[in-house]
């Protein structure tokens, strides 16, 4: 009996040995198949309205009166996941919008900017001028933002998160838009779509340096 256990310890030790050289692509493996998917979503609007006051409230206590007593409905909507999608922010925000006037999306970029995410904002010199736009509260506290001085609007609609997360469509950052424009927003994680719009907002954000600018242009609208 004495050799076959030999053979039995040697047929473990074997065993093991493989198991063992085998143990990191098994954990490769189990990796790969938690990876988080990357994210894609499609928000339609006009949007439900909806409190928003729990997700654009400041970090600290919770007001004296508890949680918000308002009339409006307490749940998702397209404006409360767009919201969402923005305040993941973590460490940079670029903003490239036509226009933008929606008090809550304004809270919730000016929220950001206080956690000490670096917010960047290129809008439209006409309509940053506009009653009810957000982009004066923004230069206020203390936000970039830089605008166009040509004879065409700048006319685009769309936001990275992080660097990671494209968020873009026909949607205006507008009340009106939001609560009454059919519209449609895509939040989506690609590495190739994030590169090619951080590339155009960078060209943007050089082409629209205030030093560049020339305040009396000839045959060009004034700002």
């Amino acid at each position: 009996m004495r050799p076959l256990r030999w053979w039995v310890v040697a047929a473990a030790a074997a065993g093991l040995a493989l198991a063992l050289e085998a143990l990191p692509s098994v954990l490769r493996w189990l990796r790969a198949g938690r990876r988080r998917r990357p994210r894609r979503e499609v928000l339609f609007f006009p949007s439900q309205v909806t409190c928003t006051e729990a997700l654009l409230r400041a970090p600290g206590p919770a007001p004296a009166g508890g949680p918000c007593a308002c009339s409006l409905p307490h749940g998702e909507s397209a404006l409360s996941r767009l919201l969402r999608a923005l305040l993941g922010a973590r460490a940079s925000l670029e903003l490239c919008l036509f226009a933008f006037s929606s008090p809550q999306l304004g809270r919730a970029v000016q929220l950001l900017h206080r956690r000490g995410v670096r917010v960047r904002v290129v809008t439209d010199c006409d309509y940053m001028a506009l009653n009810g736009s957000q982009i004066g509260p923004l230069r206020r506290a203390g936000i970039q933002v830089r605008h166009d001085q040509e004879l065409g609007y700048m006319h685009h609609k769309f936001a990275i998160v992080d660097r990671k997360l494209l968020i873009t469509g026909s949607l205006n950052w507008t009340t009106q838009a939001i609560q009454n424009n059919r519209e449609n927003v895509l939040i989506m994680e690609d590495e190739e779509y994030v590169r090619l719009f951080l590339e155009e907002f960078e060209r943007i954000w050089e082409e629209f340096n205030p030093t560049k600018y020339t305040f009396f242009p000839q045959k060009k609208r004034s700002c």
